[in-house]
């Protein structure tokens, strides 16, 4: 009977070390990803000097999309862009291009979230000078022509300044609506130049 239990002390530690050692085992591995890769985030391809095109249902091109470099991350779809221009070109209308130094296009490319000296410049028509926006942030939805931000604008065009917080932008209806804090000074092309003496 005393060899028995004697023998019971050495197994019971046995086991107990056994059961620790499985268990550290599987809790170590709980939280742990998959090696795969796929959780890293790691652009799967760069590309330098890169242009996009959109063609439209009609066949006209309605836009190009400039980028120095572009870098996709297969983890959450998205696309990173250094120094994006994005050119919208109609017959109809003056060119306009939006440009920062950094951006993000969303998994489908229908939305670009532009940071970092954004500027938005609208080539002179007939009559009229260039059109220059000004701001650190803009939200472009690309395919409809629309943009928008919560930050602060500044818009010139030729001698006339308006800077206000917040703006919604139309490139169709050749709109910019300022949506708060609005100030500004606009020149009147009617006005007497005064005469020199």
């Amino acid at each position: 009977m005393k060899r028995w239990s004697s023998a019971l002390l050495p197994i019971g530690i046995l086991l107990i070390l056994a059961a620790l050692t499985f268990w550290l085992r599987y809790a170590t591995n709980l939280g742990a990803e998959p090696s795969d890769g796929k959780h890293r985030h790691d652009p799967d391809y760069l590309v330098n000097d890169a242009t996009i095109r959109r063609i439209g249902q009609s066949g006209r091109l309605e836009y190009t999309l400039f980028a120095d470099e572009i870098r996709h991350f297969p983890d959450d779809d998205t696309t990173e862009l250094d120094r994006p221009k994005l050119v919208y070109l109609n017959p109809a209308r003056p060119p306009v291009t939006v440009s920062a130094m950094r951006g993000n296009l969303s998994p489908k490319g229908e939305q670009i979230d532009l940071v970092e000296q954004v500027e938005v410049r609208r080539a002179a028509g007939a009559g009229t000078p260039e059109l220059l926006i000004e701001t650190p942030a803009l939200t472009v939805l690309s395919n409809e022509e629309r943009a928008f931000t919560k930050s602060p604008v500044v818009i010139r065009q030729g001698e006339s300044w308006v800077k206000g917080v917040g703006m919604q932008v139309d490139n169709k209806l050749q709109t910019y609506l300022l949506e708060s804090r609005v100030t500004g000074e606009i020149a009147s092309h009617l006005a007497k130049k005064k005469p020199k003496t």
